[in-house]
């Protein structure tokens, strides 16, 4: 049975694409029409979620709490951010593009800068105006 306010053929604006098909969890029929099972699972699910939730908020409101709280899933999403990246890298052309800036850019900058610079010193002591701070040979 739907949720109070929401259309059953209409979930939240969802409007389905042409070159993708609708995710499960957006189909009304597997939405609404759930197996027993799965019904079963899922709630399965929100209890232990609502039980870890609960021990959370036990261990983070304790007043005599000396020590931190470890989460173990924040601890695995960190430890997969930081210390294990090139396992969970994907390369795409967003991340190709983006190494190549960071790591050639750089080079080419600091390449047009020094050698405008230099060729703009070079100018000026060939003009006079400007005397040459050092000289290999005299």
């Amino acid at each position: 049975r739907p949720l109070a306010g929401h259309r059953v053929g209409n979930m939240a604006g969802y409007k389905a694409s042409k070159m993708a098909s609708m995710p499960e969890t957006l189909d009304p029929a597997s939405y609404y029409e759930l197996t027993p099972e799965r019904r079963r699972a899922e709630q399965e699910r929100l209890a232990l979620r609502a039980q870890l939730k609960r021990q959370y908020q036990l261990q983070l409101n304790d007043p005599y709490r000396a020590t931190l709280i470890e989460d173990p899933a924040l601890t695995r999403w960190t430890y997969a951010r930081t210390a294990n990246i090139y396992p969970n890298f994907r390369p795409t052309p967003k991340t190709s593009l983006l190494g190549f800036l960071c790591g050639v850019g750089p080079l080419f900058f600091w390449y047009y800068v020094f050698k405008t610079d230099r060729d703009r010193k070079e100018k000026l002591i060939q003009e006079g105006k400007l005397k040459r701070p050092f000289q290999l040979s005299y």
